[in-house]
């Protein structure tokens, strides 16, 4: 008998494991919750054994479950270096990557490593700025590809992932219960900030800004000091927060679109990166031969 493991499996076991729970891992793979966790009970019933168990309302690793972490991700690292050093042919150059502040720290690294792998001698430059900014540099020629989040998609576009904005609050913290509410909003040009403005608008919640910034750091410390909440990405919330549902007494906020923007001209290396960012959002290596 055969005992091969499923790398579909195996990947969807380290994601439930960096994302810190199934709910936030089926948003990063793309998949519903129930079959995110019908991944994690396949794999349970290949091993023969338990990975996970509930220590009160957290999911953590079970002893089995630590034995295989290191493991899983060195053999999922074999699979998808095998999947790079396979395809054909090798590029040089250089590929301007756009990327929004929100979704650069959750998605991005993964892919970028996958392609640095693929394609050692082509120079990859990210430029992080807010959706609408990365259009604009798209179309004035200051980056080859954009990544964007949007409540649509335009011209030359393609929609990777739809996900769902959600507030958010420091572990344990109390700032949604305020009055008025301490909201930390993104800058002027971030797409996250007329929503939420307009949904606490019809909501009829006082709020008040806390934070008024684009970048990620600024906005994580304040949430971890429990100062105020934020309209985040939910596939983007670090597992230490905390996702604020219906009970938190806050509107509910539309889904968003992430995007990718490949116009047609690029480079043959901006033409491999762009199937490595599809890749990345699909959860699966890059198919050679595109």
């Amino acid at each position: 008998m055969r005992n091969d493991l499923d790398m579909a499996l195996v990947r969807a076991f380290l994601t439930v494991v960096e994302a810190g729970g199934v709910t936030r891992a089926a948003a990063a793979l793309g998949v519903s919750q129930a079959a995110a966790s019908q991944q994690i009970r396949r794999l349970e019933e290949a091993l023969d054994c338990r990975l996970f168990e509930r220590v009160g309302r957290r999911l953590v690793l079970a002893p089995a479950g630590e034995r295989l972490l290191a493991q899983a991700r060195r053999l999922l690292a074999m699979n998808d270096e095998v999947w790079s050093s396979m395809r054909t042919p090798s590029f040089e150059g250089e590929v301007r990557l756009g990327v929004p502040y929100d979704i650069v720290g959750s998605f991005v690294p993964a892919v970028l490593r996958g392609f640095a792998k693929a394609q050692p001698r082509v120079r990859v430059s990210l430029v992080c700025e807010d959706s609408k900014i990365v259009r604009e540099a798209l179309k004035s020629g200051g980056v080859d590809l954009a990544l964007t989040t949007e409540t649509d998609c335009g011209r030359h576009g393609e929609t990777l992932r739809t996900d769902r904005l959600v507030w958010v609050g420091g572990p344990g913290g109390d700032a949604h219960l305020k009055d008025p509410l301490p909201v930390s909003l993104g800058a002027p040009s971030c797409v996250f900030r007329p929503v939420a403005i307009e949904a606490l608008g019809k909501a009829r919640r006082d709020w008040r800004a806390v934070c008024e910034v684009s970048r990620m750091e600024p906005v994580h410390a304040v949430l971890e000091a429990g100062l105020a909440v934020a309209p985040l990405l939910r596939s983007s919330v670090p597992a230490r927060f905390e996702i604020l549902g219906r009970d938190s007494r806050l509107p509910a906020l539309p889904e968003f679109r992430i995007n990718l923007y490949a116009p047609p001209g690029l480079s043959p290396a901006a033409r491999d990166l762009a199937d490595h960012v599809r890749a990345g959002f699909s959860g699966g290596p890059v198919s050679p031969g595109r």
